[in-house]
């Protein structure tokens, strides 16, 4: 056999690796939904009572997963229980209902999460907000105390409720990074927890993976080193994921709160790879969890991860929509799988907007996207480096640019998935898109999930 159908072969067993490892994704995703519908059926009773609703604000899904479980509770203990996404809710509803249990994350400084963002808009900020005397609820925040405003959107979420004239059950739960004592006490409220059904909250143990790869990506930037990092297994097979997953890392001198890295590969790669930059305080100290997978650990150390789905980030109903994907700095990680799975899928709809530094030290994973526009995978690639010219410019300022453009993909049904930094470029590219979609068609946008955030 010649080269050319030795390089065939390979990448048609490449192929259908990928193919069998979606398939098997997919099985498992329309098996879990179909449990979840068997759930909400068996949740919902048949004695005529109204349910109560059991409503999430998820990012991650660790909202979502609490929700099943504090419903399962409530089904067991013989209460009809709903479970709803909080987007999902509108204000007639929620009038309606008699009583409401609210699990409430809160992202970045305060803000409410992309599964709220919308009842955000529509209710709870609405000119004419909702008279809510008959309903009684409680809420559990969730957040992480190394921020200024821990649990501020359930807090302001609460403050809303009472507001409009609900009934506070019992005092607000505040829950810093998942504290087992925090949610016991909010699972005490509901009777025995049942074991087994959809989005148990239990999440996989850690197990060691070994370090098999690290190069520097950025020589000479005037940023904070970034690093391709390439992790197998120490021992067992690889732990499947979808494009969009996360990695946690757990450090041992903070091991209450494991760090979460967007995965960058497919698992046809055959390694868990991450992109990292190195942090490093003003004392000179790296970050706990960036130093030791930049410089701590050597070639052939372990560390201890796991494998964390990240549902809100996945295609997940977007596979057969264009993708329009948006980012910055270390956020090309989780929008590299998504391009590596559609490569392999031969999808060849897609449309990169990244932004970074200087074009000659921070054209990240660089090979990769210009071979990728060369070949077709990428329709269309805009990088934008914010300090080659005297004036700074951003994703946000390209999109506005292209906003012809944009709009047409948009109404040619494609999805928005946008990865990197909160503060500056998350927030600049919604404002953005706000402004060129109009506040009807970004609302459909968040609400179908065709717009999808992985931002920190």
């Amino acid at each position: 056999m010649n080269d050319f159908g030795w390089r065939a072969l390979g990448a048609g067993s490449t192929l259908a690796a990928y193919a069998a490892l979606c398939a098997s994704i997919y099985l498992r995703e329309h098996r879990r939904k179909a449990a979840a519908a068997r759930d909400a059926a068996a949740l919902s009773g048949d004695s005529g009572e109204p349910p109560v609703l059991v409503l999430f604000a998820s990012q991650t899904g660790q909202a979502e997963a609490i929700a099943w479980q504090t419903a399962r509770q409530l089904g067991a203990a013989g209460i009809p229980a709903r479970v709803m996404e909080l987007n999902a809710l509108d204000a007639p509803a929620l009038a309606a209902a008699r009583r409401a249990l609210f699990i409430a994350s809160t992202y970045g400084e305060g803000d409410a999460p992309d599964g709220a963002s919308v009842f955000v808009e529509r209710t709870m900020t609405a000119n004419s907000p909702p008279a809510l005397p008959s309903l009684g609820y409680s809420v559990l925040a969730l957040g992480d105390r190394q921020y200024a405003n821990f649990c501020g959107f359930g807090r302001a979420l609460d403050e809303w409720l009472q507001a409009a004239g609900a009934t506070r059950e019992f005092d607000r739960i505040e829950v810093d990074n998942s504290d087992p004592a925090a949610l016991a006490a909010w699972q005490a409220q509901w009777g025995a927890v049942p074991e087994g059904g959809t989005g148990d909250a239990a999440p996989a143990s850690f197990a060691q993976w070994r370090l098999v790869v690290r190069e520097r990506l950025n020589p000479g930037s005037a940023g904070g080193p970034v690093f391709h990092l390439g992790l197998v297994p120490q021992s067992g097979p690889m732990p499947p994921w979808a494009p969009g997953d996360l990695a946690q890392v757990a450090v041992a001198s903070d091991p209450k709160r494991p760090r979460d890295y967007s995965i960058a590969s497919v698992h046809a790669d055959g390694e868990l790879q991450l992109l990292v930059r190195q942090e490093q305080h003003p004392d000179g100290t790296l970050g706990a969890a960036s130093g030791l997978l930049t410089s701590t650990l050597s070639i052939g150390d372990t560390v201890a991860l796991r494998v964390r789905p990240h549902r809100g980030f996945r295609l997940d109903g977007n596979e057969t929509r264009p993708l329009i994907l948006v980012g910055n700095g270390t956020g090309i990680a989780g929008l590299r799988a998504h391009l590596r799975a559609r490569a392999a899928m031969g999808r060849h709809d897609n449309w990169l907007v990244f932004g970074e530094r200087q074009a000659a030290h921070d054209f990240l994973y660089r090979e990769e996207l210009e071979a990728w526009r060369a070949d077709g995978v990428l329709k269309r690639l805009d990088m934008v480096f914010s300090r080659d010219q005297a004036e700074r410019f951003y994703v946000q300022h390209r999109l506005l640019q292209s906003a012809d453009t944009l709009l047409r993909w948009l109404h040619d049904g494609a999805a928005i998935y946008v990865c990197g930094s909160l503060q500056g470029m998350a927030s600049g590219v919604d404002a953005a898109l706000r402004q060129i979609a109009g506040e009807a068609l970004f609302s459909e946008l968040a609400t179908s999930g065709r717009y999808r955030r992985d931002v920190y």
